[in-house]
């Protein structure tokens, strides 16, 4: 490998790192915020944050991303990403990210799921450019992300309604 194709591979390993940090960081805001059941001012602050580091992250991601298409298009590479699954099970990812988080800011989605969904979509995107997932095709893949999201939202949910519950009552 050459150096322009180890500083792509490297940024979108990072990319990914800081949207998982980013989403685990805002995860234990947003926990920390609901103990007293109102979001003040610092707390929006913080997660304004986290927003802006979730952005960060993706926009690293995807211009890392790019820039591999394109190296790979300029030398002629025999394997285009776009004839592989992981390629498209990554852009898959990041449009589901963009998307929920779209839906999330206006709305139109329950905060529970949009964050479950949101936050294993960055965990798998993390292990996927870290390279930590078996080949998958674009189905199993899908599969086993819409599974994972739904154990996620589940785990969420008790926590979430283990940290609403008044302390006197645990």
């Amino acid at each position: 490998m050459d150096f322009l194709t180890v500083t792509f591979v490297s940024l979108q390993a990072l990319g990914a790192t800081i949207g998982v940090v980013s989403a685990v960081w805002g995860e234990i805001a947003f926990a920390r915020a609901l103990r007293d059941n109102t979001i003040d001012g610092a707390e929006r602050a913080h997660l304004r944050h986290v927003a802006r580091g979730l952005r960060f992250g993706m926009f690293v991601l995807l211009l890392a991303s790019l820039g591999l298409v394109v190296l790979a298009f300029e030398r002629h590479l025999a394997l285009q990403p776009a004839l592989q699954s992981a390629y498209w099970v990554e852009m898959l990812l990041a449009l589901l990210i963009i998307v929920i988080s779209w839906a999330l800011s206006k709305k139109r989605i329950s905060f529970a799921l949009g964050s479950a969904a949101i936050f294993s979509a960055w965990w798998f995107l993390a292990f996927l450019t870290l390279g930590q997932l078996p080949y998958l095709s674009l189905g199993a893949a899908l599969a086993l992300y819409i599974v994972a999201t739904a154990i996620l939202f589940g785990i969420l949910w008790y926590a979430r309604m283990l940290l609403a519950t008044p302390p006197a009552s645990r």
